[in-house]
């Protein structure tokens, strides 16, 4: 193994950047991982999808990320926790004391523009005339806000999974990965047929809530449903493939569903604001629930991904206490985060995996978006699910398109 060296940053920087007059602070923490030999290269920050979630740790088995040999080759890596998350100052259940309306306030400062404004102080006191960016899902979504107001501070932008609808509404791009979750329920049926009776079986004994797990949750039917988020991820199969093949009344059923749906007690912006992620210049509205299809209401059998839904503020207990602040949020006005023009006019340089197959960021939409990146390099592939950074030699790939050593 490698030796790294890990230098930690924390930087006090305004919870608002935009008012001088609000004086409320927070921490952003960074730390910066460099090889052997290696304290010289440019930087690379890493932007971590979610949004809600922290940046991998170097030396944190297993969650140290796979990529990170590749990256460390050619550059510093920046691990920035994103602001509310990790060793940046954390939003969780203590922050609910100061009230719903205030805690729901806080988190509109935890966008994606407030988190480029985090780097652009982060990178200034690195002394840093510019970098490059890594984005990874919503750190892809956060690479194009970064394009759209200070694309003069990136040199290279890589992105995974990470090229965002600019101007397409949340309904629009739930329907679609709606779309994309039944063509990956159809996938997953036509190599296990005998497991779609077996889903609806197990949709009827939540139904009637026969299914409670460890912590209390009595499964509704749209929870269960949930576990398709994994069919996302290039093994995410063998989850839901392991879960049905196991006795609905065992413990290691329960267990193991509790692991496998998305949103959960420990990252809480995960679930609070996740719509938030595609609204630029729009309130959500609970906009997965809206737009879901009528098949979907009416096959039971089919998956759903990331569709979230505001029953689960009841039924989950880790979630309850964010009812309100989640309601509030689901309200509220997003502005407007992406600037066309500017995008147009960044001259970004770089390179974008684009994911065929992708339940969570569709590929129509990515593509609209890499129109108007000429000089960033779309690499459209089927052979990586929306996990291919960690999955696969995604990076490498990447650098090479974005410096022409290889060709598409």
């Amino acid at each position: 193994m490698q030796s790294l060296t890990v230098e930690e940053h924390t930087l006090t920087v305004p919870l608002v950047w935009d008012d001088p007059a609000d004086t409320r602070t927070i921490d952003v923490f960074a730390a910066v991982v460099s090889r052997e030999g290696g304290t010289n290269l440019p930087y690379l920050l890493f932007l971590q999808g979610g949004p809600g979630h922290e940046a991998p740790r170097a030396f944190q088995s297993p969650t140290s990320p796979t990529w990170l040999d590749t990256a460390l080759r050619d550059h510093r890596v920046v691990m920035l926790d994103q602001r509310g998350t990790g060793r940046s100052t954390p939003i969780g259940d203590r922050d609910l004391d100061r009230g719903s309306d205030a805690v729901a306030e806080r988190l509109t400062h935890l966008r994606a523009d407030s988190i480029v404004r985090d780097a652009e102080a982060l990178r200034e006191h690195l002394g840093a005339a510019t970098w490059n960016v890594l984005g990874q899902s919503f750190g892809g979504f956060t690479t194009l806000a970064y394009l759209s107001t200070d694309a003069a501070s990136l040199d290279r932008v890589y992105l995974t999974g990470g090229l965002s609808t600019i101007e397409r509404t949340p309904d629009e791009v739930y329907a679609l990965c709606y779309s994309k979750m039944r063509d990956a329920s159809e996938r997953y049926y036509r190599r296990f047929p005998e497991h779609r009776d077996r889903m609806r079986r197990l949709v009827d004994l939540a139904a009637s809530g026969g299914i409670v797990l460890p912590d209390g949750e009595v499964v509704s039917p749209s929870r269960l449903r949930s576990v398709g988020s994994a069919l996302g991820t290039n093994d995410g199969w063998q989850t839901v493939w392991s879960l049905l093949e196991l006795d609905p009344d065992s413990n290691a059923f329960r267990h193991d569903l509790a692991d496998a749906m998305p949103f959960g007690g420990r990252n809480p912006l995960y679930f609070a604001f996740h719509e938030s992620s595609y609204a630029s210049g729009h309130a959500t509205r609970w906009s997965a629930e809206r737009v879901e299809p009528a098949d979907f209401a009416q096959d039971t059998s089919l998956f759903t991904g990331e569709h979230v839904r505001r029953e689960w503020m009841e039924t989950v207990p880790a979630l309850r206490p964010w009812r309100d602040v989640t309601l509030t949020l689901a309200e509220h006005p997003w502005p407007k985060i992406y600037d066309r023009a500017a995008l147009e006019a960044s001259d970004a340089r770089g390179a974008a995996a684009v994911y065929v197959n992708d339940v969570y960021v569709p590929l129509e939409f990515s593509l609209e978006t890499a129109r108007l990146l000429p000089g960033v390099t779309p690499w459209v592939t089927s052979e990586y699910e929306h996990n291919g950074l960690r999955a696969g030699p995604v990076l490498g790939r990447l650098v090479d398109l974005a410096h022409g050593r290889l060709v598409r």
